[in-house]
């Protein structure tokens, strides 16, 4: 009963049941959670966590967070938050639960950590996975909320693969329609946890589901993940269309074109990925709001209003505060793959966002292109 009481009963038989047996013994051992990073969505993801970890007697209270040290008006960001309870840089106006430590040290933020979650940009991942390694706890499982992906000689590297290559690791993958301000609202929204092992996917979302932030779960770790990637291509040129004043009947027609771009190089590039989870929030839905809302369109939209004038580097510090663009650099990755493989030609609006955003082609191609 105790299970299906912190569990919800979507679990199936065989969890539960392995959750009985250890919440059957006060002397068991809790869980303990860390989050890698401090953004926007990572704050906004750690609010969830610190408040899932004094509701839930299987985790630990303390949550730690990373957060990369600057200073704000001469005091450490660290003690900014541990004092206010509040990332006054990244998510201002939301309360952290009092058991959130801002950490700025990576090997103290996950020493011990049975749980570790993942929400940076994947660009400052690799350096602080040696530390990591040695700092978590045997036998730590991972999430990665990250949205980009990576490549080498033979292809695509999903972040997911880094991770679990990295530390040895199972890891799961969130993502969905989840803004971050919205999230620090507490307004309603879903997201999804695709994962590979039951057990440890049923955690996760424990440690996410909230009132206000319902967590679906799939078998399917690399469709989420990919989603979570190719949607931000797709809102540039979203953002490209808002920027040229177009109408609502252009941005759905891209969305659309968009859509049928990412599917195919879902199914290009592997096999085994459900045709369900385009219509989870990690994936129908994360594309929707991305394209209205978002850094990605926001850049895009300026980028195109200012005629390509301005450099997307200019743009981002001046309209992010720190954050970075991660569309426009996911789109050069994916473009990178498709010249790899010889296969541009098969995803002209993907091919057109990237060579809008990094070469001379005008952003009228955006709808010029025949798809």
């Amino acid at each position: 009963i105790i299970a299906d009481v912190i569990f919800g009963h979507s679990m199936n038989a065989a969890v539960r049941n392995a959750f009985r047996g250890v919440r059957a013994f006060s002397t068991a051992p809790t869980e303990k959670i860390a989050m890698v990073g401090s953004g926007n969505f990572g704050s906004a993801l750690t609010r969830i966590l610190g408040a899932n970890a004094l509701r839930h007697p299987v985790f630990d209270d303390e949550v730690k967070m990373y957060v990369y040290e600057e200073m704000i008006d001469g005091k450490p960001l660290t003690q900014i938050i541990n004092e206010t309870n509040e990332n006054v840089k990244y998510l201002k106006n939301a309360k952290f639960t009092p058991n959130v430590k801002a950490v700025p040290d990576i090997s103290d933020a996950v020493a011990g950590a049975t749980m570790v979650c993942f929400c940076l940009p994947h660009q400052f991942l690799k350096p602080l996975m040696p530390k990591i390694k040695e700092s978590v706890a045997p036998g730590a499982k991972v999430l990665s909320a990250i949205k980009g992906i990576d490549f080498d000689d033979k292809g695509i590297v999903l972040i997911s693969d880094l991770l679990r290559s990295g530390l040895n690791a199972d890891c799961s993958v969130l993502m969905g329609a989840n803004v971050a301000n919205e999230m620090a609202s507490d307004a309603f929204c879903e997201t999804t946890i695709g994962y590979v092992d039951a057990t440890n996917g049923e955690l996760f979302r424990l440690a996410f589901d909230a009132p206000s932030f319902k967590v679906g779960t799939v078998q399917d770790t690399v469709g989420v993940e990919l989603c979570g990637a190719l949607k931000n291509i797709v809102a540039i040129g979203a953002g490209f269309c808002d920027g040229l004043g177009y109408g609502g009947n252009t941005k759905a027609a891209i969305i659309r074109i968009g859509l049928k771009e990412m599917v195919k190089f879902c199914k290009t590039f592997y096999d085994g990925i459900e045709d369900d989870t385009f219509l989870e929030s990690c994936g129908v839905a994360d594309l929707i709001t991305t394209c209205f809302g978002g850094r990605n369109r926001k850049c895009a939209e300026a980028y195109a209003k200012y005629g390509k004038s301005k450099s997307l580097e200019e743009i981002e510090a001046e309209l992010l505060g720190g954050q970075k663009l991660q569309g426009t650099l996911t789109a050069k990755e994916v473009n990178h793959i498709l010249k790899m493989k010889g296969i541009e030609h098969e995803f002209p609006f993907f091919t057109t966002v990237y060579k809008i955003s990094y070469e001379d082609t005008p952003l009228s191609a955006i709808t010029e292109t025949p798809y």
